[in-house]
């Protein structure tokens, strides 16, 4: 059985209006609001309802625009999938966008949000909805799409199968390293990544901290570029720190900085004139 077509109210409540103004940062859920009937148009919900035309009969499944809110959302915000249904009761950004403000049970289960994100991807729904979604940030505008890109192409939520690209890999070691300094000193992530004189390592990827058009080959150099001096920043300043050898510090931080080294080794070739990935 198909599901049954998602028209949300277009216009804010007053309720909306007060959550709305309360966002200061997190301008996705808003954007989200704001032009979820324009991302989720009658033709593209058709589109996703007929991933399900060859499910038997039963109940009808839920709104796949709804999953596909909350699937945005945890790309961008990081979260798991049991975060992901906790938010749709604790945080009313989540029930801004899902239309389920105040609501005491998620508007659907883990098991299917995790099920209909396996069925996206198997029906390779899913780099339509990330380009219709980065589609609509440009013509709209208020909200980068650059960052948006950046924030769901490498997120781990699109399936195992998806391999992570240089710059990230290489910003996961480098972050592993500063984090655990940072747990040993109680301080954040981003003040130890900013003292270490590579603050884009305070952010949740490489990706999200760059700014860049990462269709432009030129600005995947200057990302690339940019990432290995982030390498350099942070060794001289872990060398800086002289951490004893017999720290519990030093062998978890150096594994870190071997990882990187290994990856710079088998993925990036440079030259006296360009850095290429």
């Amino acid at each position: 059985m198909r599901p049954e077509l998602w028209h949300p109210p277009t216009e804010l409540s007053a309720a909306e209006q007060k959550i709305v103004k309360l966002i200061k940062r997190a301008k996705l859920f808003v954007f989200l609001r704001q032009n979820r009937h324009e991302l989720f148009d009658d033709e593209f919900q058709h589109a996703l309802a007929q991933m399900y035309a060859d499910k038997p009969k039963g109940h009808p499944p839920i709104a796949p625009a709804l999953l596909c809110l909350a699937i945005i959302l945890q790309a961008y915000t990081g979260a798991s999938d049991d975060e992901a249904i906790e938010a749709l009761v604790m945080d009313r950004r989540w029930q801004l966008v899902l239309d389920c403000l105040d609501c005491e049970q998620a508007p659907f289960a883990k098991g299917t949000l995790v099920e209909f994100r396996a069925l996206l991807i198997h029906h390779e729904m899913d780099r339509l909805l990330v380009e219709r979604t980065i589609t609509l940030a440009q013509k709209r505008g208020g909200f980068s799409s650059r960052s948006l890109r950046a924030a769901l192409d490498s997120s781990p939520l699109w399936g195992a199968g998806k391999v992570e690209d240089t710059y990230n890999l290489l910003g996961h070691a480098l972050r592993k390293a500063l984090s655990v300094i940072a747990r040993q000193q109680g301080r954040e992530l981003t003040e130890i990544a900013t003292a270490a004189g590579a603050p884009m390592l305070g952010a949740s990827s490489v990706k999200v901290a760059l700014d860049l058009n990462w269709d432009d080959p030129q600005e995947r150099q200057v990302a690339l570029a940019l990432t290995l001096q982030a390498l350099t920043q942070v060794e001289t300043w872990v060398a800086e720190q002289a951490l004893p050898p017999s720290s519990a510090l030093t062998q978890p931080v150096q594994q870190s900085l071997s990882v990187a080294q290994q990856i710079v080794a088998q993925d990036v070739e440079t030259s006296e004139t360009a850095v290429s990935n």
